[in-house]
């Protein structure tokens, strides 16, 4: 059975505090106190963590990051975010790779290890079970990519975000404009599925379910290269082709536009190409896409945290992030290649 802290104070029968002076060496407790808490220490063989050892000093050492991916590029540009911030703190990043397998276990082994002082978590829904536990931990926590009322949330409007890519190529005359969309397992996928069918209908364009496709490649829900390669190739093979594309992310966006060249097309002469994250390498490309401002947000989060973990807010904080189109060179008027 794993000792804590809060065992050590029950069996010596004093406060934690006193515990984490102990642990601490301070010199603030008397000889007599010590020798109990050191007894106790020792009959349960407590092995204290970080956090243990670090209260009575009321210094915070750790902040955890939890994600899906760490290799993904949308979430390396959140990250960027929080290294940035935390450049000028003494504050030790931990890092937690959700994975898609069971992010919710992968979570719940990864906080059983040891406590930590603050947690960011970033694209893992909460539900109630998960709110609890987390609640439990007592430490200040952010959500990124989610919302919960119960913790302070940074969160992106998906459905406008995707209405706005749609919204942009209706307005170049583009009426056939397929959408390449993650894998149903993805919590944003119904979003910016509901966003793209708003854009097509303040446009008076009739939803083709034919236009909807996801690659067959798995990695990262489908927000890969080689599911866009795949989706476009879907595409492609349709009796009558599509004039633009709008791709749920910039890494498929660039998938697609592989195999557009591939099978002798031109973009955007011949198809329009929307992403959608803004990845620095899009800039570099001339993509069109709908900027997240992942960097901003991967700051302003930790901001935040870095807030609470000196106490200086109390309120709790629900963001909504609104994406905009950045119109660059891979979207064009009907006709004007």
């Amino acid at each position: 059975m794993k000792r804590t802290i809060y065992d050590v104070a029950h069996e010596a029968g004093v406060a934690i505090s006193t515990v984490s002076r102990v642990l601490n060496g301070s010199e603030e407790v008397s000889p007599a106190t010590r020798e109990r808490v050191e007894a106790a220490i020792e009959k349960l063989q407590f092995r204290p963590q970080r956090t243990a050892r670090t209260l009575a000093q009321q210094q915070t050492h750790s902040l955890a990051v939890a994600m899906p991916s760490f290799t993904s590029l949308f979430f390396v540009e959140v990250l960027k975010g929080v290294k940035d911030e935390l450049r000028d703190h003494d504050i030790d990043l931990l890092l937690c790779n959700l994975g898609s397998t069971d992010p919710y276990d992968t979570l719940e082994r990864f906080l059983n290890r040891g406590a930590v002082d603050a947690l960011m978590i970033i694209s893992l829904p909460i539900d109630d079970r998960l709110e609890r536990e987390l609640i439990k931990l007592h430490a200040p926590i952010v959500l990124v990519g989610s919302h919960r009322e119960a913790f302070d949330s940074y969160y992106w409007d998906e459905a406008a975000g995707a209405e706005r890519a749609v919204t942009h190529l209706t307005e170049l005359g583009h009426r056939r404009i397929g959408f390449i969309a993650a894998h149903a397992w993805d919590p944003n996928v119904e979003h910016r599925l509901h966003g793209y069918k708003r854009g097509l209908e303040a446009a008076g364009i009739d939803f083709d379910p034919d236009l909807i496709t996801t690659g067959q490649a798995t990695k990262h829900a489908g927000f890969s290269e080689e599911a866009g390669i795949e989706a476009m190739q879907y595409l492609l093979g349709l009796d009558e082709p599509v004039t633009a594309v709008c791709a749920s992310a910039d890494v498929q966006a660039f998938g697609a536009w592989a195999a557009l060249r591939d099978a002798g097309l031109n973009v955007p002469d011949d198809v329009s190409i929307v992403g959608y994250d803004n990845l620095k390498l899009s800039r570099f490309l001339d993509l069109t896409t709908v900027d997240q401002q992942m960097q901003s947000v991967g700051r302003t989060a930790t901001q935040r945290l870095l807030a609470r973990m000196a106490g200086n807010v109390n309120d709790t904080l629900q963001r909504v992030i609104e994406p905009e189109v950045i119109a660059r060179a891979s979207s064009v008027a009907v006709g004007a290649g």
